[in-house]
């Protein structure tokens, strides 16, 4: 059967704990790289770990791209991206002088940090997210929620209105965004217990 909530594979990723976790919470989901299966998706999740220039690289040869530009800018589709699914939402990074998605105005840099000895890049480990403007994928979220990071690399909106939320690390990064159906966190709510668990519950009762 075709599943409502799809997470897509292109080969970047950690998709069996962020499967498990969506699974956990709603059972019509499927990991897949299957164009078809992508296409019919009610919903997109779009996790990844690694290199930007990589990411963009595997999304064109498998034909993904495409279908991605088609299901979210053309249907609407929600699409949530994660960590590294997030930035490739932008128009370009520092990380391989790669051109992105180009879905948001924004652009990916490296965190520069003075203070070695307090911030050590990556960011890595717990913090918060301060809500910038209502969503429904915050829906019921404590400001005071502490959410898993692991990143060098974060997202510059060039458009404040698609901020959702920021985070405070040697200085104040973009950590959500939402643009209409597009969505995305720079930490790993599949990493982030109840908080994360709420943010995805979020997510699956999106309207298709």
């Amino acid at each position: 059967m075709q599943p409502e909530i799809v997470i897509i594979d292109y080969g970047m990723g950690n998709l069996r704990s962020v499967l498990k976790k969506v699974e956990r919470l709603h059972k019509s989901v499927q990991v897949s790289a299957d164009l078809k299966v992508i296409e019919n998706a009610q919903k997109l999740i779009l996790p990844g770990v690694g290199h930007f220039a990589s990411g963009i690289k595997k999304l064109k040869e498998s034909g993904i791209w495409e279908v991605l530009n088609q299901k979210v800018l053309e249907v609407q589709t929600p699409i949530l991206g994660i960590c590294l699914g997030m930035q490739l939402m932008a128009k370009c990074s520092e990380e391989g002088n790669a051109e992105g998605l180009g879905w948001l105005d924004a652009e990916v840099v490296r965190f520069k940090v003075n203070d070695t000895r307090t911030y050590k890049v990556p960011h890595m480990g717990w913090n918060t997210v301060e809500i910038q403007k209502e969503s429904p994928l915050f829906a019921g979220v404590s400001q005071e929620a502490m959410y898993y990071f692991v990143h060098s690399y974060y997202m510059k909106c060039h458009d404040a209105k698609d901020t959702l939320g920021s985070t405070n690390y040697a200085l104040s990064f973009t950590s959500a965004i939402q643009k209409n159906n597009i969505y995305g966190t720079q930490f790993h709510p599949e990493k982030s217990h109840e908080w994360g668990d709420r943010l995805i519950q979020n997510f699956i009762a999106l309207p298709a």
